[in-house]
């Protein structure tokens, strides 16, 4: 058994075995008279009635002590992050036999964000209508302290454990000679990684929808504000759950683009020199000799093998062709009449276009062969830019499962364990992180900001650390897609659970220094993924300001200016 599963099963048996323990003052005058002894018991009577605490499901250990409490959010807390290890791990496994698309899109993002969302959900059904008031606020915390630590502390620390040397705007892989130079010293990612952060930009507008009537200084629409958005939030979360879905088929048709597009710039720079004349036209007696070398049974039309001979005989380095598929794509260009076949009109005419698309940076209509060159030669670096911004998984290496079914039961077996203890310590969780509050005179959206998310969060900042070591592109598009990923789900989905509390308990929403600092966040750091997708040693000091600056603003704003 290992050491965590013991550390597990002592915790749990403390919790659940050693009883609640109240402490009585037991009178020294044995005997008195009966006057005596009736305020004497009433005098006990009455400090036990204030000492006894809420026992959460009725046996779990409470205390009304800030010391004892805080041990309490130790325990819970670990016993949560237990809980989402398991569920982090069933899921890799889960990925790992099943794949993307359903699986990896739709139901492994839900499970990330699980005891997120079970936080949130217990902290506001606890109780009377005013005590679950009291209670939401941690959830709250919770909410904003989990985007907030994803897109600071872990995306600024898997930057500097990822970085490598910048060259021409792009870090290479595996080379890290430059130190912590902020400026020579980075990590890159792929497009893909630019598409989530402009997602999770998106992912604020039922934020800025419930707060609508805070800025307009309303109290009568703040009711309808909450409904109208849980219905976007709700609606947004179906959509990127569906993209989550499609995203691997739309990647893996964006990538057999670009490959074709190197299957053009083969054929156009083989004989680029005569394809076209000195005024960059179309040389027509020239391509009528290459449609008759490339007709082979001279029939005067070209064949989908004949087609296929040709590509086959170009050398294409650094990528994967699909033969058969930029086949039909040439086919598609070149054979106008869809038959199947290309003539030579057709051939002439789908080199012509070949050659216009070359020159489409050019404003003038007349480029001289020469120009037509340089041209094809920055096509070409283009072409291999966007084949590196789009990701190819070849240097991933494959891990083969040896034993599938047993995989699955354990990856099953670690998901429903984790849900449980998910489940069973949210309560007790925000039962502490309240009482403690009470205790402390600490506002609990302080101690749920802080503390919370690295019982929830852990596990998954691990991974992306240790997986940003890794020093390749491909690795760290995958981190920091995650991270943006994450941090979508805990806007949409998180936030849905939360707008369904407050507006089926009737809850007031008053949060506005929250959201300003969720939007805040989200936005800078969104930004900075979305118009770029190098990201340099000193993006990190943005990222690690914000974490402060947050807290300090939440503060500012509640406590001095007295938004709440």
């Amino acid at each position: 058994m290992s050491s965590k599963k013991l550390i597990l099963l002592a915790l749990i048996s403390s919790l659940v075995l050693v009883p609640q323990v109240s402490a009585r003052r037991i009178a020294s005058d044995l005997v008195s008279d009966g006057a005596s002894r009736i305020e004497n018991v009433g005098q006990v009577q009455g400090e036990e009635e204030g000492s006894v605490c809420e026992q959460t499901y009725g046996f779990m250990p409470c205390t009304d002590t800030g010391l004892g409490n805080l041990f309490l959010i130790i325990v819970y807390g670990y016993l949560m992050y237990v809980g989402a290890t398991y569920l982090s791990d069933g899921s890799e496994l889960l990925l790992d036999i099943l794949g993307p698309g359903i699986i990896g899109g739709l139901f492994l993002p839900v499970l990330g964000a699980l005891p997120d969302a079970l936080l949130i959900l217990v902290s506001g059904l606890s109780g009377s209508v005013t005590t679950a008031q009291s209670q939401v606020s941690v959830g709250m915390g919770l909410l904003a302290g989990s985007t907030v630590m994803l897109l600071t502390v872990i995306w600024g620390t898997c930057v500097i454990v990822g970085k490598c040397d910048i060259e021409n705007s792009v870090a290479i892989d595996g080379k890290d000679t430059k130190g912590f130079s902020l400026s020579g010293s980075g990590v890159s990612t792929d497009i893909w990684t630019s598409y989530a952060a402009m997602i999770m930009i998106v992912s604020l507008i039922p934020f800025v929808v419930v707060q609508v009537p805070q800025v307009l200084h309303s109290t009568a629409g703040r009711h309808l504000a909450v409904l109208i958005a849980l219905v976007i939030s709700v609606l947004l979360l179906v959509s990127y759950c569906m993209y989550q879905v499609f995203q691997p088929w739309i990647q893996s048709r964006k990538l057999a683009y670009t490959n074709y597009k190197h299957v053009k710039y083969g054929i156009l720079k083989s004989a680029v020199g005569r394809l076209s004349t000195d005024q960059g036209t179309p040389d027509t007696e020239f391509i009528k000799k290459l449609f008759e070398q490339m007709d082979l049974d001279g029939d005067g039309y070209l064949t989908a093998s004949e087609l296929r001979a040709l590509i086959l005989g170009i050398q294409f380095d650094q990528i994967n062709l699909n033969h058969d598929d930029a086949v039909a794509k040439l086919m598609k260009d070149f054979d106008k009449s869809a038959d199947n076949q290309v003539d030579l009109p057709e051939f002439i005419d789908g080199i012509a276009e070949w050659l216009n698309d070359v020159k489409k940076s050019k404003a003038s209509s007349t480029v001289t062969n020469s120009e037509t060159i340089k041209y094809l030669n920055d096509y070409h670096e283009q072409t291999k830019r966007e084949y590196g911004l789009l990701g190819e998984q070849s240097d991933e290496a494959v891990e083969v499962i040896e034993n599938p079914k047993w995989t699955t039961t354990k990856a099953i077996l670690l998901l429903m364990l984790g849900t449980v203890l998910a489940a069973v310590f949210a309560d007790p969780l925000v039962d502490a992180v309240d009482n403690f509050s009470s205790a402390t005179s600490i506002p609990s959206f302080f101690i749920s900001f802080i503390a919370l998310p690295l019982a929830t969060n852990a596990s998954e900042a691990v991974s992306a650390v240790i997986f940003a070591s890794r020093k390749k592109l491909r690795s760290a598009s995958l981190t920091f897609s995650e991270i943006y990923g994450a941090a979508t789900m805990n806007n949409i989905l998180c936030l849905s659970v939360f707008l369904a509390l407050v507006y089926v308990r009737g809850l007031e929403w008053d949060f506005s220094s929250e959201v300003l600092v969720i939007i805040i966040v989200c936005i800078v750091m969104g930004l900075l993924g979305s118009i770029s997708t190098t990201f340099p040693l000193w993006t990190t000091s943005i990222a690690f300001m914000l974490y402060p600056l947050s807290l300090v603003l939440v503060y500012v704003l509640d406590y001095i200016f007295g938004w709440s």
